[in-house]
């Protein structure tokens, strides 16, 4: 089964066609830059561009897509908004971007859709126990497994650090606006992942967002006492678990 997958970032809106029998992209991935300011209408009309790439009625194409939202996501509606307009807030984003792309669409915090896509394609395929991601990007984002199953919304990359909240300190996007070294860089995340570690004690630990095809830029800096791999799927994780969702295949949620 093909289904589209949507992942919207702080920068860039991407899609794409994937398999849901094995995780593999199907053609080319689109990106649109994300639309500044990014409210819900601004970002539904890229999410309708994209989806026109793949009309429901093409073959090989299934009607219903996935997409993210950089924020908590209850029965639909958008509860947080750290990274998007604030306009998205109690806004029914499934319904929105049904109505803008004219397909039924599901809707997943970005992290917990890269976390699926990880789970059941990449570095944390038959894993037991508890599993983590953290994803590195314009913030912070987290999802977290026990068992295969979906605990959803952690949103742990809001813990507090020096007064301050972590993903202030140690996303990717820090790195680049203060022209962090790698090493220098690397301390920050050790201690926010150090941080993390002590409050969920996972048994692995995956590293993702679009930092994660760099890690051997980084990783051998980590101290953290805990399993730390990176994301195999990379940048494509959050539009595979989308799609995912879409399919009906996401892991079952505690």
């Amino acid at each position: 089964m093909n289904h589209l997958g949507v992942d919207v970032g702080g920068s860039g809106v991407k899609g794409a066609l994937v398999d849901t029998s094995t995780g593999e992209l199907v053609g080319e991935r689109v990106r649109i830059a994300t639309p500044q300011p990014a409210t819900p209408g601004a970002v539904a009309g890229v999410v309708a561009s994209l989806s026109a790439c793949w009309p429901p009625g093409a073959e090989g194409v299934e009607p219903s897509f996935g997409c993210t939202v950089p924020g908590v996501v209850k029965g639909g509606l958008i509860r947080t908004a750290a990274n998007i307009d604030s306009q998205w807030l109690g806004c029914d984003a499934a319904a929105l971007y049904g109505e803008a792309a004219g397909r039924p669409c599901r809707v997943i915090n970005d992290a917990d859709a890269a976390g699926l896509a990880e789970m059941r394609f990449g570095a944390g395929k038959d894993r037991p126990g508890t599993v983590a991601m953290v994803t590195l990007g314009t913030g912070i984002g987290t999802s977290l497994f026990v068992d295969g199953m979906l605990v959803p919304n952690t949103e742990l990359g809001h813990l507090e650090m020096d007064g301050r909240d972590a993903e202030l300190l140690a996303s990717g996007a820090v790195r680049d606006v203060e022209h962090l070294g790698w090493k220098d860089w690397a301390k920050r995340v050790d201690r926010y992942l150090c941080h993390f570690n002590r409050l969920v004690w996972p048994d692995l630990l995956i590293l993702g967002g679009g930092v994660s095809r760099k890690a051997d830029k980084f990783l051998h800096y980590l101290k953290v006492e805990v399993e730390v791999v990176p994301a195999r799927l990379r940048n494509e994780a959050g539009i595979i678990g989308a799609a995912l969702l879409a399919s009906g295949a996401a892991a079952p949620v505690v």
